[in-house]
């Protein structure tokens, strides 16, 4: 048993002994007591701060690593128990390793940030709710984890979550899960992400982010909910609802958006050699999926135009809307040598697909239908109906079911994450008579209180 002795506060401070392998169980009551045990934190070590609400006048800097197999976790006693209130806030020092800040809700005025040499660190399970503007959370350290946070209710300008790094390089492998990001109301035209992930002078460097199962409800502070302005990402399986806010691959090439489920939301690319497949898109206006304007053919480094899409493909999506579901920005420079393929597009009127021209766009095994298809398919009933959680799905007999077009094998897992069997069915979901079928995230899938 090891034992930590804290002079002039040992009120504050009850120690409780560890398990064999010498780690600590540290309770605490002051945000001085939580200070001082930070100083003296060992691999293994749980500092937990009790319930109740605390003024933070002052810093709290995590200065000791934990290990790879023994973090040093940092934690409200409860999750969501304990608040830190005042002006000031949690700083990961620089070179910090292997350490997890959790449960805590944040009602205070300083933004939170992983520096870069930070690595391996973890937030979870946290509420942020601060009472500043700017950007709330800021991840630069490679490998850190943000899982089953809440983020909510602001209406000024800055975003929730960016993840950006060094100055000449972008965070690496951040995984980004599990989170609710809740009604942002910025009014302002721009700069009310939920997510940023990059800026425009970090588009060319790849991150290798994945963001994945996280909800998005009220995402209305900018038309970008997840904005991607680096390269090499993935953007998966997660949920937006009654969001103005777009998946948006603003700039970078090569990433990846893939099994979202989007309502009332859509997505928007630019850049070069994305690919945009298994997604279900519902918009009940137009525009669910959008080619981005091209005001220049490829992006300078530095650059902040419109790079025009070049060699993207959208592949095995369902999308529902009423005209002009699958679109183009247009611009000076059009897209070039894109694919659009064994998608279903269903409207109620008007021209389905509308794509500038002059673009150099392949078309092969789409299914339309409710419109003019505006683009080479078959336009014909893809007989969809409604599951119990609202999703449009092939029903039997479907014109859909193996008809796929062409060879694409990173389409090989439906939205449903099952695996596509012979030749592909069109859209994002293959059809099994029975099975397993995903639904839509809810709250109870994210947050803190998330499984």
């Amino acid at each position: 048993m090891r034992l930590f002795f804290v002079p002039l506060i040992a009120a504050a401070l009850v120690v409780v002994p560890g398990p064999p392998a010498s780690a600590a169980q540290i309770r605490v009551t002051s945000l001085s007591a939580l200070q001082s045990a930070l100083d003296k934190a060992n691999p293994g070590d749980t500092i937990a701060l009790a319930d109740g609400s605390y003024s933070a006048g002052s810093t709290l800097t995590i200065k000791r690593s934990g290990a790879t197999s023994a973090p040093v976790t940092v934690t409200a006693e409860h999750v969501g128990k304990a608040t830190i209130t005042g002006s000031k806030t949690f700083a990961f020092a620089s070179g910090v390793s292997n350490v997890v800040l959790q449960g805590f809700k944040f009602r205070n005025g300083a933004s939170l940030s992983v520096p870069a040499g930070a690595s391996h660190n973890r937030l979870s399970r946290n509420d942020f709710q601060l009472t500043s503007d700017g950007n709330w959370v800021t991840v630069n350290g490679d490998d850190t984890e943000v899982d089953r946070n809440v983020f909510q209710n602001r209406t000024s300008q800055g975003v929730f979550l960016q993840v950006l790094g060094p100055s000449d390089a972008m965070a690496q492998r951040v995984h980004v899960h599990h989170n609710y990001f809740y009604n942002h109301q910025f009014s302002g035209s721009n700069g009310g992400e939920s997510i940023r992930l990059g800026l425009s002078n970090h588009q060319s460097y790849a991150a290798h982010a994945v963001l994945e199962y996280n909800l998005f409800e009220k995402a209305d502070g900018d038309s970008e909910a997840i904005s991607v302005k680096s390269s090499d990402n993935v953007v998966r399986y997660n949920t937006i609802r009654d969001s103005r806010g777009y998946i948006v691959l603003r700039h970078g090439n090569r990433s990846v958006v893939e099994g979202n489920l989007l309502f009332g939301s859509g997505i928007r690319f630019h850049g070069n050699d994305h690919k945009i497949v298994n997604n279900y898109v519902a918009n009940s206006g137009d525009r669910a999926i959008v080619f981005g304007s091209g005001n220049e053919a490829d992006s300078g480094p530095t650059s902040k135009l419109h790079d025009r899409p070049d060699r993207v493909t959208v592949a095995y999506n369902t999308v529902l809307g009423s005209h002009s579901v699958i679109d183009g920005d247009g611009g000076d420079f059009k897209p070039k040598d894109c694919v659009v393929a064994n998608n279903i597009v269903k409207g109620t009127s008007g021209t389905l697909v509308t794509m500038p021209s002059g673009s150099t766009v392949k078309y092969e095994g789409n299914i339309t239908f409710g419109g003019t298809a505006g683009i080479p398919s078959r336009n014909v009933d893809p007989k969809l109906v409604e599951d119990a959680a609202g999703l449009y799905r092939l029903a039997s007999g479907s014109p859909a079911i193996d008809a796929g077009a062409g060879s694409y094998s990173y389409a090989a897992k439906d939205f449903d994450l099952q695996a596509r069997t012979g030749t592909f069915d069109v859209g994002a979901d293959e059809y099994f008579a029975s099975g397993a079928t995903r639904v839509p995230l809810t709250k109870a899938d994210v947050g803190p209180s998330a499984p």
